[in-house]
């Protein structure tokens, strides 16, 4: 079968492993000379917690955090493939052209039936992006719920990402639980880092264009989840969003 040509090796070749991206360098605090005195252990000290809040102050003010994208920033922009399609790659994250491991060119301009666009779902309406590991009970659970509200919000463009794992035991979930919405599959987990997921489930929601409005960490439930649904669909009408039945 045929597919898109992506930046980040959209290939049909399953079984060719990617080759990893590097992870960022860990920070490790600077050893002491031998005989650095009596402080020396206080000196030590020091330093580590320097580092640490340094370290804490820049994903404060430039990065994700551990609590999903910054409120009123817009969606990191990605293509990734669509877990049921024979469309294989590393997950698009370049913002330009040229831009090496991210991409040979934008997010933005990959799309195809076999790809998730977070810029093409932002254009068509509110997002409603949930992310997964399959083997976490509530995950698959949040979204069970998901595709149970799912009907009574037909203007939302509601989508999962797959965060690492087995691609067929992915795929034979998908079909055993019944999810209609697409599931974009990250083999190498890097929208864990640009979406700071570091709990299962995780839904981020975001204003027509793409605007986040804000994320959900942790199981919801039906009801918690159908009313912030509710309320993303009448934040978006406030900007002048109306669903498809309103048209």
């Amino acid at each position: 079968m045929s597919g898109p040509t992506g930046p980040l090796g959209f290939d049909e070749d399953e079984a060719a492993p990617a080759p990893p991206r590097s992870p960022a360098p860990a920070r490790l605090a600077p050893r002491l000379p031998p005989g650095a005195g009596r402080y020396g252990w206080f000196v030590g000290v020091l330093v580590v917690l320097i580092l640490a809040y340094i370290t804490l102050n820049t994903v404060r003010s430039s990065g994700p955090g551990s609590r999903g994208p910054r409120p009123g920033s817009p969606l990191p922009p990605f293509a990734a493939p669509l877990a049921t399609s024979p469309l294989i790659g590393d997950v698009n994250v370049a913002r330009g052209r040229d831009q090496g491991a991210a991409g040979d060119r934008p997010a933005c301009d990959v799309r195809g039936p076999d790809v998730v666009n977070s810029c093409q779902l932002a254009a068509r309406g509110p997002v409603v992006l949930a992310f997964m590991a399959t083997s976490g009970s509530q995950c698959r659970r949040e979204l069970d719920y998901l595709q149970q509200v799912r009907p009574r919000h037909p203007g939302l463009q509601i989508a999962a990402v797959a965060i690492r794992g087995d691609r067929a035991g992915l795929r034979a979930l998908i079909r055993s639980r019944g999810w209609r919405f697409p599931v974009a599959y990250d083999r190498d987990g890097i929208l864990a880092n640009l979406y700071g997921v570091a709990v299962c489930p995780q839904i981020t929601y975001a204003l027509p264009g793409g605007r986040v409005q804000g994320t959900s960490i942790g199981e919801l439930g039906p009801n918690a989840l159908d009313r912030r649904l509710a309320g993303l669909e009448q934040a978006a009408r406030r900007q002048g969003w109306a669903p498809p039945a309103a048209r």
